[in-house]
């Protein structure tokens, strides 16, 4: 039998993502309607949780109470064009009511990331990306100092200082969005950038805005956060990458490191340390959203990590 599509000779590499209630025969659709179009299934994975009422747990807006919830992430290969692959999959998303998406793979994710004064994050994520290591492509830096400027023209990436007071700070996130509307950013990286967004900006960035702070048992807040640590005896220090929500903090987790020390680590090695988890945390953190391996499940996040 013939394919349904016609073929070129050279082949692209996609990624389907999608979530819908767990039901029978979602992933043989899947594969079938790829087949059908020409694509060689070259990675698969999927997630099926359990309803929220047997996980004790209470439905968010919009969720089903009864049931579970299925993911599933899939990389395949096709001569079959964009627009054909996405036809030939719309009809299976419509048959399971799914929240899908089709991605090309290695389409590098247009990427604003803003910092402050410290440099260990966006050298870190720069470093990467320049070297390969992350599909991302960063047509600007934002900050609210000066002080990154330099390493922002090393890598040779226009750098904006926009200032942030109580009095200039709608004006500032307003000029945050407009860069982000001129430059078709589709993912924002807060660098460890030392401001608290609105929370009208954190609904606008909803799942395409990533944050990374540091992390304790206990948490410690405040100034010098590592001296408190030190203070109390801290064995164990880390950092958290999580999408930003109103919620400070507390938006859904992508990635977590945790390292181990001891009495005799001083306040300023702990702070070295603690630098070096935080870059590699949000590296991490912003590989697999690119990589459009990170799906959210309310709170929660699945990533099927490669």
């Amino acid at each position: 039998m013939a394919d349904s599509f016609p073929h070129s000779d050279v082949s692209e590499r996609y990624a389907l993502t999608l979530s819908c209630l767990d039901q029978p025969g979602i992933v043989h659709a899947v594969s079938g309607a790829l087949v059908a179009a020409g694509g060689n299934i070259t990675e698969s994975q999927q997630y099926g949780s359990p309803s929220r009422a047997l996980a004790g747990q209470s439905a968010l807006p919009g969720q089903p109470t009864e049931g579970g919830s299925f993911f599933m992430r899939v990389e395949a290969t096709a001569s079959s064009s964009y627009g054909e692959l996405h036809a030939a999959l719309k009809p299976v998303a419509e048959a399971f009511s799914m929240d899908w998406a089709l991605h090309r793979v290695g389409t590098p994710v247009r990427t604003l990331i803003l910092a402050s004064k410290e440099a260990h994050c966006l050298n870190e994520l720069l470093f990467q990306q320049r070297s390969g290591q992350l599909p991302i492509e960063v047509p600007a830096i934002v900050s609210n100092h000066t002080d990154l400027a330099e390493l922002a023209a090393f890598y040779g990436i226009p750098f904006h200082h926009v200032p942030v007071t109580a009095a200039t700070k709608d004006q500032a996130e307003q000029t945050l969005r407009e860069l982000a509307e001129e430059h078709s950013v589709e993912l924002v990286v807060l660098a460890r950038y030392m401001q608290i967004l609105s929370n009208d900006l954190c609904r606008d960035l909803e799942g395409r805005a990533i944050n990374i702070h540091h992390s304790f048992l206990p948490s410690f807040k405040g100034a010098r956060p590592y001296a408190q640590a030190h203070a109390r005896g801290v064995k164990l220090i880390g950092a958290t990458a999580h999408y930003v929500t109103a919620d400070l903090d507390e938006g859904p987790i992508i990635e977590q490191e945790v390292i181990r020390v001891d009495h005799a680590h001083t306040p300023e090695r702990l702070a070295r340390m603690g630098r070096a988890v935080e870059a590699r945390t949000l590296a991490q953190a912003v590989q697999w959203h690119a990589e459009h391996r990170v799906l959210l499940d309310g709170h929660r996040t699945v990533v099927f990590a490669g």
